[in-house]
């Protein structure tokens, strides 16, 4: 309760404060247009139409505008008015107009503090002086309701906290996450690229990204493997009659690319992979003796998104997903979720995530008339999420009316090492596509009957998913995820051969070894190395080869000098088994 009364508070603070910087930038740019400015999870924004284009410099000064209007301490009042009474006071105020004009109540709320006058539902603060520590952060594009054939507005976003070391320490993540940005990185690394000449959301991924990629997937595809499913492929384009059936083009058209037209036919390139792994389900007639099936597809998949919404490998238009759908009798539910969880936690472990935030969203009792499937499915398919949680003893947060209609689901957050929370795992049960595709399965009553389908995405996509693993670990992988795990480095020329034998040696292990046979100093090759976060480097000098040893130097800077090649092998098998760091 305490917590969540803090939470409530830190939202009408942040809300508070974009208002009041609203009220700043009003006294900066007296024409001013208001888009919206709402309190976001970790503080606030405000959009605006300006005369001119607002640069990093205006920042500050608008926060010292901002600054006077907190020492006037000047109330929060809030007032009910017509939709009549609301209009003339934002007569100049066109976004603001269409605002109150969708509004379904004939009553609207708008607060003023000091000469600032918004509609607004608050909450607020009691008055502007309660806002003890903000910090504005950036300037960037928003078009006006997300829409880009609508205008390119101008937003300001900012933080706000309840002491001023909250703040400093918010803002020491923030210093972090941008050293840590995957795109930053990503560059630094040469993993991959996004070029403008491909396609904007297009992602071309370097030699060593697509060794990490790789790395991934033959991980990904061993436990799938010994958990019991088999792994399928299937096209990457469809006929219109499949999405048509699927209900795509009904319900997610704006979601799809336009299709093309192959000897008269429309096809589109697929947004999901969901209704080609039921063509396969329905290739044959099938038994319950058959299952359940486990089928499973690092399918690519298409999307439009908005081109203001892409961000690196975090959102993209075309993207791999670890998709996987699980056909069982309705007996067998309780179980195929309980396994489903099960293997979702050890994957992503595997990955050395440790902390998880599970969500359990289920459909609106009040309004079940929206959502496809009767009552028993639904209560069944609830039923064996809960059991699944609490067989495990997993807290979760119930969500209602967050259920997609087509059935409840689990979603697995994970935490990263700045402790912000990544949704990777969606366990979904669907109700709809098994009515629509007409699936059946003889029962051992030799009737059919409708098997219940489970979607299944473990890591989300391999796009995303790499740059959470990147912003995670700093780009320094862990060593079984490292794209080249071990540097040679020979001092001088006359070294040369021996450090090519210890990286010959090292290869027969299965190591990904380079040698650096470069004519340049020992002290560059070694800096080099480090800003490639190798995580192992091994000097060979004079010492080394007349001792047949390695000087071995660690990424972190640390030196462990006079080790066995036999001694560094064991090392290096033993971190990999585990999974660790170095």
């Amino acid at each position: 309760m305490q917590q969540e009364k803090k939470a409530n508070r830190l939202e009408a603070m942040r809300h508070s404060a974009a208002h009041v910087m609203a009220e700043a930038v009003q006294a900066l740019f007296p024409d001013v247009k208001f888009g919206i400015g709402p309190a976001t999870e970790d503080g606030f924004y405000y959009d605006f139409e300006l005369p001119r284009p607002l640069t990093p410099d205006d920042l500050s000064v608008v926060e010292e505008k901002m600054r006077g209007s907190i020492a006037a301490d000047a109330p929060f009042a809030k007032q009910e008015v017509t939709k009549e009474a609301a209009r003339p006071i934002f007569h100049s105020q066109p976004y603001k107009l269409e605002l109150i004009d969708e509004l379904d109540d004939e009553t609207v709320t708008i607060y003023r503090q000091g000469s600032f006058t918004d509609l607004c539902r608050g909450p607020h603060l009691a008055s502007t002086g309660e806002l003890k520590a903000f910090k504005l952060l950036s300037i960037a594009g928003a078009y006006w309701r997300g829409d880009e054939r609508r205008p390119m507005l101008q937003r300001i976003y900012g933080t706000a906290f309840e002491t001023e070391a909250e703040l400093a320490d918010h803002l020491n993540k923030l210093e972090e996450a941008a050293r840590r940005d995957h795109r930053k990185l990503g560059r630094e690394l040469d993993l991959f690229t996004i070029h403008e000449g491909v396609g904007a959301g297009l992602v071309l991924w370097h030699p060593g990204g697509g060794r990490v990629r790789v790395l991934i997937e033959d991980y990904w595809r061993k436990l799938h493997y010994e958990g019991g499913y088999e792994i399928i492929f299937t096209p990457h384009i469809g006929r219109a009659q499949l999405w048509e059936r699927s209900g795509h083009l009904d319900f997610y058209r704006d979601g799809m690319y336009s299709p093309m037209d192959i000897e008269g036919q429309d096809y589109y390139v697929k947004p999901m992979n969901c209704p080609f792994h039921i063509m396969i389900y329905k290739s044959q007639t099938r038994s319950y003796r058959d299952l359940p099936l486990r089928w499973a597809e690092l399918g690519t998949v298409y999307r439009y998104e908005r081109s203001g919404t892409l961000r690196g490998l975090m959102r993209v238009r075309g993207f791999t997903q670890d998709d996987a759908h699980i056909f069982c009798a309705p007996e067998q539910v309780e179980g195929e979720i309980l396994r489903v969880l099960d293997f979702s936690l050890n994957l992503l472990r595997g990955f050395g995530f440790e902390e998880f935030k599970f969500e359990l969203s289920v459909r609106d009792p009040g309004t079940p008339e929206k959502y496809a499937g009767d009552d028993v499915m639904w209560e069944q398919a609830e039923a064996s999420l809960v059991a699944a949680l609490e067989a495990r003893n997993l807290p979760y947060e119930r969500i209602e009316g967050e259920a997609v209609f087509y059935g409840p689901k689990i979603d697995i957050k994970i935490k990263d090492a700045l402790e912000r929370m990544w949704q990777c795992t969606t366990i979904q049960f669907d109700f709809n596509l098994p009515e629509r595709f007409d699936m059946a399965y003889i029962g051992e009553d030799g009737k059919g009957h409708w098997p219940y389908m489970i979607h299944r995405t473990l890591l989300g996509s391999m796009e995303r998913f790499l740059g959470i693993l990147v912003e995670h670990y700093g780009g320094a992988f862990p060593v079984w995820l490292a794209p080249v795990q071990v540097k040679v480095i020979p001092i001088a020329d006359r070294h040369l051969d021996y450090a090519q034998q210890i990286g010959s040696q090292l290869r027969d292990e299965g190591l990904r070894v380079e040698v650096d046979d470069r004519k340049e100093r020992m002290n560059l090759k070694i800096r080099e190395a480090q800003l490639a976060k190798v995580p192992y480097m091994l000097i060979t000098g004079d010492s080394e080869v007349q001792d047949s040893t390695v000087t071995l130097r660690l990424r972190s800077g640390e030196n462990l000098k006079g080790e066995s090649l036999e001694v560094f092998k064991d090392r290096v098998r033993n971190v990999i088994m585990s999974k660790r760091g170095l």
